[in-house]
């Protein structure tokens, strides 16, 4: 029987896993911490009874996911929850901007520019499941979708901050530039409104939800799927070189370029070797939750109601804040994300305490605590917050590399998302999960199509290998 080792168990090494075992071959995956997941993983973080997810949090591609799609994954304990707004975005004057699964509710209220956001948002909305199948996987293949791949690339290679100026509002403006600030990367920079366009084309078409019971219900459902396959999990393995591994036909690295490379040593070839090194990582985030009693006391309604609240002010403040990341300046008005998952998922919550989840951006590696920071932005739009924080839990970017080895200087997106990364991670190949190593495949969030609870990235690394077996 063909035998696999899959060394990491977040959502991309367990979908290479499940692909593998689904096509009748031996998998054992190795993970070396003592809980699988990587960035999907939730704990009571604050005080018990809270639980928080540790990184991830709210999953459009997971939802939209035409892999996790395909597994049933509610047999296994998955279920996504809705709350009753996916996204706000507060402003100082003015109503906060607003995202919701409905086209009719979030372009009425975004009021004279609600018909420019129907125009842009509705076909790619309407046409997700098409799109979803060419943009979550390699570009450089023959796309099965050419019309709405092509409606989607040519805006998608516009600057954020050109894509916006179809809207008149601040509300729409900042909307927009919340989402795309997703990639962390300058607003102003080519394709910087790619992930602005998916994320924000998924919102409408399938929202933002939560998985009941936190992320790690993603990571759980996938490892019962294996198990139903025949496939083991072993926690607390540190894979360090190619050599502490078993002797099998596949091995998938749900690692990093850099990781791969000291793992595989001599036996990478030099060009693969020199790629891997030369591979570049983004941005850091600093991580925050809170334990907050009655919850956040958002001035604006929506707000209240809104699982997602991006905290950055206007286009032009969300500008200069991701400017300054990318110089290595820690802003002093960080561009924040706030995650209420309580609001579709109660059982989070303890009694009158609520678990709140947050994450600013920073430059990679930034040693300073950006804590205060973090907080008086949501001070800025909920007056009084503070006082009803009863416990906190940060991460900093060093100790987010050390809760994940694949979160190099912070950067949760595995990788910085530049424009030749955004095309051709990790390096240029026709198969770019291929490590010219025979049998060994990169899957983790450093291959295409990138970052997200998705699994695509494992389940086209598994695929090719496949492919590689005849099988």
């Amino acid at each position: 029987m063909t035998g696999a080792v899959v060394v990491g168990s977040g959502p991309n090494g367990l979908a290479a896993a499940v692909t593998l075992a689904r096509a009748g071959i031996r998998v054992t995956v190795l993970e070396a911490a003592d809980r699988i997941g990587g960035g999907t993983r939730s704990a009571e973080r604050t005080l018990p009874g809270l639980l928080h997810d540790e990184c991830s949090a709210f999953h459009p591609t997971g939802v939209a996911s035409p892999f996790l799609r395909s597994l049933s994954l509610h047999e296994h304990g998955l279920a996504w929850l809705w709350p009753p707004v996916d996204l706000a975005h507060p402003l100082d004057d003015g109503p906060a901007a607003v995202l919701t699964r409905s086209m009719d509710e979030t372009t009425a209220r975004l009021g004279p520019d609600g018909a420019a956001w129907r125009r842009l948002f509705d076909p790619l909305a309407s046409g997700f499941d098409d799109l979803a199948a060419d943009l979550l996987g390699p570009v450089v293949r023959v796309p099965r979708h050419p019309l709405q791949l092509g409606r989607f690339g040519l805006r998608a290679l516009l600057p954020a901050t050109v894509l916006a100026r179809r809207w008149r509002t601040d509300q729409a403006r900042a909307l927009f530039a919340g989402v795309a600030a997703h990639a962390l990367r300058p607003l102003h920079s080519p394709l910087a409104a790619s992930i602005g366009l998916m994320l924000t084309a998924a919102g409408h078409a399938y929202g933002w939800p939560v998985a009941r019971g936190g992320s790690q219900s993603v990571a759980r459902a996938l490892a019962s799927l294996l198990r139903t396959h025949g496939g083991t999990v072993e926690t607390g393995v540190t894979v360090e070189a190619y050599a502490q591994l078993p002797p099998v036909d596949i091995v998938m690295l749900d690692v990093t370029p850099g990781s791969a490379a000291r793992i595989l040593g001599d036996r990478l070839p030099g060009r693969v070797a020199r790629a891997y090194r030369r591979y570049r990582h983004g941005p850091g985030a600093f991580k925050l939750d809170l334990a907050v009693e009655g919850g956040i006391p958002w001035s604006d309604e929506a707000c209240r109601r809104a699982g997602t609240v991006h905290l950055g002010g206007t286009l032009a403040e969300i500008v200069r804040a991701e400017d300054d990341v990318a110089a290595g300046r820690m802003p002093r008005r960080p561009f924040v994300l706030v995650g209420q998952q309580y609001l579709a998922d109660p059982s989070r919550s303890a009694g009158d305490l609520h678990p709140v989840w947050a994450y600013g951006h920073v430059p990679a590696g930034y040693t300073g605590d950006a804590t205060e920071a973090i907080i008086d932005q949501i001070e800025r739009f909920a007056p009084g917050v503070r006082r009803r924080i009863k416990a906190r839990a940060a991460r900093s970017t060093s100790e987010l590399a050390t809760y994940n080895a694949n979160y190099v200087g912070g950067d949760i997106a595995t990788g910085a998302n530049d424009p030749r990364q955004l095309l051709l991670r990790p390096r240029i190949a026709l198969d770019p999960y291929r490590t010219g190593v025979p049998g060994v495949y990169l899957c983790s969030a450093a291959t295409p199509p990138g970052a997200g609870v998705h699994g695509m990235c494992g389940f086209h690394a598994a695929r090719s290998a496949l492919v590689a077996l005849n099988r």
